[in-house]
């Protein structure tokens, strides 16, 4: 049995606080999660980033703008993977939520146990553990708050505060009377699927007391919502992002994205990246109206086109989506075709990037609204819709290529809606004003994440 006088030389030498971070295992929010692990490291805090070893392997691979190797108190603790079925998405579905990753996220089930014991371990080392849960995990770390003395549980919200507040409000029929585009970000939820839906009654139906919410956002881009969440609750709430790198190393990756914007360097602004994240893959129509329009616009692309992730995305088969026959050949002076994963974060940092076509995942609209760097907004599930209405409606730092409420979620994008949409963010007076309004909105943000004030708030309150 340890001495009185060891057991207080151990508490003196333990650390004040340690963070350990809950992701749910899907791309955006490994993602987000990882970069706000690097964030919080800065401040000479050891994180631990917990996970099954597959997904802290898919998190490790895809970031960019850093190295989580290159950081010492950033810790993985891998748990084993549990067997779950790992279909592929399919493509012709009128429903894009990615049904496709549910059997990976129903196996994190099976984390709640050893992430607590994980938790009460760190706690007899640790003044404090803080907790920093995904929304949708909060099943899994439900035993945490009253069984481990000195342990405080956050919860991260991975999407948009105007999707929240708009989602809250109208459960509670509160929601104002205002634009016609509030309707757009509540009737988004319909188009989950009930497997999620069933999911995310779980994670709500979970025993939590949480102390408090945090944001991958910033009060220079969603103030107004933020402040209308935090009305009449107990718990704070800090609002820390972008967690991604404000500024990306020139030259960090040597693919071949990066080199075709170099042969563009002196045309700042000519080039439209074009991707629709990890979740929805598109139906070879789709994909060929794309192409059309991207032709016929006569506008320099990068055109990033994979298959939307499995719950396992280094096990099966990936389908390669056809092009229209000779589309590459013929744009091949002014645009290129990415079949691999990019580094989207450094691209979008590129000088001669002028506009992002994007499904407008919370990702992707922080990395966009962080470089300056203005979209066309192409929602297709979730939150998606919500984020789309921020750029376009609030912001107005984006042009519309889908209308969520008017043309359904299933129906086909023709390829003169697309050349329309790029034509007018990447060559008109139009586009020209929201790039400006863009790269003001970014160095706005930029001065607000070097300032640094809602990190050192949340800082100096974990280690209180």
């Amino acid at each position: 049995m340890a001495s009185k006088s060891q057991e207080n030389e151990e508490q003196e030498s333990s650390p004040q606080v340690v963070v350990v971070m809950v992701p749910l295992p899907a791309q955006g929010h490994l993602n987000q999660l990882l970069h706000l692990s690097r964030l919080i490291s800065a401040h000479d805090i050891t994180v631990y980033y917990v996970g099954t070893t597959t997904h802290t392997r898919q998190a490790k691979l895809r970031v960019h703008g850093w190295d989580p190797s290159s950081i010492t108190n950033i810790h993985f603790q891998e748990f084993p993977t549990t067997p779950f079925d790992n279909p592929s998405p399919n493509p012709n579905t009128p429903i894009k939520f990615p049904s496709q990753i549910m059997p990976s996220l129903n196996a994190t089930t099976n984390l709640r146990k050893p992430i607590y014991e994980f938790t009460n371990k760190l706690s007899r080392t640790s003044k404090r553990v803080v907790v920093i849960y995904d929304a949708l995990m909060s099943y899994v770390v439900q035993d945490i708050d009253n069984s481990v003395p000195n342990a405080e549980l956050y919860c991260f919200r991975s999407i948009s505060a105007i999707t929240v507040f708009h989602w809250e409000a109208a459960k509670l029929d509160l929601l104002p009377s205002g634009p016609e585009f509030f309707k757009e970000i509540v009737s988004s939820e319909s188009y989950f699927s009930p497997e999620f839906g069933e999911f995310r009654n779980l994670q709500r139906g979970a025993r939590n007391v949480s102390s408090g919410d945090i944001f991958n956002s910033n009060r220079g881009i969603e103030g107004l919502y933020l402040d209308l969440l935090a009305k009449g609750k107990a718990e704070k709430m800090w609002a820390i992002g972008p967690f991604n790198p404000i500024k990306v190393k020139k030259g960090a990756s040597n693919h071949k994205s990066l080199d075709f914007l170099e042969k563009q360097e002196q045309e700042p602004n000519s080039v439209i990246l074009v991707s629709f994240g990890t979740t929805s893959s598109l139906p070879d129509k789709q994909i060929e109206e794309i192409a059309h329009g991207l032709e016929r616009s006569e506008q320099k692309f990068i055109w990033v086109i994979r298959d939307a992730d499995k719950g396992d995305i280094f096990r099966g088969e990936v389908r390669k989506a056809e092009l229209p026959k000779g589309f590459e050949e013929r744009v091949k002076e002014r645009g290129i075709v990415v079949r691999d994963w990019a580094p989207q974060l450094e691209i979008l940092g590129h000088s001669s990037i002028g506009g992002f076509m994007s499904h407008c995942g919370w990702n992707s609209c922080m990395e966009s609204i962080s470089m300056g760097v203005p979209l066309a907004t192409w929602p297709l599930h979730s939150d998606q819709p919500g984020n789309a209405a921020l750029i376009t409606k609030v912001l107005k730092i984006g042009v519309q290529v889908k209308n969520w409420t008017s043309n359904g979620n299933d129906d086909l994008v023709l390829s003169s809606n697309v050349e329309l949409a790029v034509r007018k963010l990447m060559a008109s007076p139009e586009g020209d004003e929201m790039r400006k309004r863009a790269a003001e909105l970014g160095d706005a943000v930029k001065k607000s994440a070097a300032e640094g004030k809602e990190m050192d708030s949340f800082i100096t309150h974990i280690t209180r």
